[in-house]
């Protein structure tokens, strides 16, 4: 039977091949993203409820608690099963709770892959994400060094995120990227230009803050495509971005089970052209 996750087919990570409708683990940390949750058992039991639904990509961060949010994948999931991918990210620092410092040091770097290796129990990363350009250190220097951890057998395919165009093709120079994460939603299309770079090179695209502000999901032509289709505006937004680009993985994220079993049901909407052309 056709998991619910497959319905919106699959997309490639390099040589990885996942459903295109991911998770964003973020939203089972504590408040703020800082901190562990105040119910961990039910922080586990959304990540195995994803899993179950069919998901087979979890998107994630050192940064997330910091360091809470990969000890919760593993306790809840490890040993992983077969077709699981994980993708984390290293690059981003949290001194306070509302805080988020680029810190793109190769030293950095390093030490946040050994990090990340260590509470994932993995030997080696399927994809590894740089979460931000630091402007105080030049790219290609954090790109090379993660390309170097690369060529040490410590990251199976490397990504970007948050960058520009320019950025992409130097970090395309040093090493294969399989995938950027950049903002994108109904109300933040910014990255049109990235999205249409990843398309024509065969790159993965996924959103972050899929769902955005909440302004298009208030706005009176979402909510009334979602009473024609009997759905929920996020849904919609949701269906949206799939419907966008055969490159696209949403990871839309949450910390409750009957909005992930919603979220993952969007796989299976399709808007019509005309709507679709409605929405822009």
């Amino acid at each position: 039977m056709t998991s619910a996750a497959a319905a919106a087919g699959t997309v490639r990570l390099g040589d990885l091949t996942v459903n295109r409708m991911g998770f964003g683990a973020m939203r089972v940390c504590g408040p703020d993203i800082w901190g562990p949750p105040k119910d961990r058992a039910g922080a586990h039991r959304v990540l195995r409820r994803a899993v179950a639904l069919g998901v087979n990509f979890f998107d994630t961060a050192d940064s997330y608690g910091p360091e809470v949010d990969e000890t919760l994948i593993a306790e809840a999931l490890y040993p992983y099963p077969a077709g699981f991918v994980i993708g984390t990210k290293g690059g981003l620092i949290r001194p306070t709770r509302h805080s988020w410092d680029p810190d793109g040091r190769p030293e950095h770097l390093r030490r946040a892959v050994e990090g990340s290796l260590k509470r994932l129990r993995l030997e080696r990363i399927d994809l590894y994400q740089f979460h931000a350009p630091d402007p105080r250190v030049r790219f290609a220097e954090s790109v090379g060094a993660l390309a170097e951890l690369q060529r040490a057998g410590k990251i199976r395919h490397l990504g970007v995120s948050n960058v520009s165009v320019k950025q992409l093709a130097e970090a395309r120079r040093i090493a294969p990227i399989v995938s950027v994460q950049n903002e994108y939603n109904l109300e933040d299309r910014s990255s049109d230009d990235v999205l249409a770079a990843c398309e024509k090179a065969g790159i993965a695209f996924l959103p972050w803050y899929p769902l955005g502000a909440g302004r298009a999901l208030r706005s009176s032509m979402v909510k009334r495509l979602a009473a024609r289709h009997g759905v929920t505006p996020a849904q919609v937004a949701i269906a949206w971005l799939l419907a966008r680009s055969p490159a696209m993985l949403p990871i839309p994220g949450t910390a409750s089970i009957p909005h992930l079993e919603e979220n993952v049901a969007a796989a299976a909407l399709r808007l019509p052209a005309e709507e679709l052309a409605a929405l822009g």
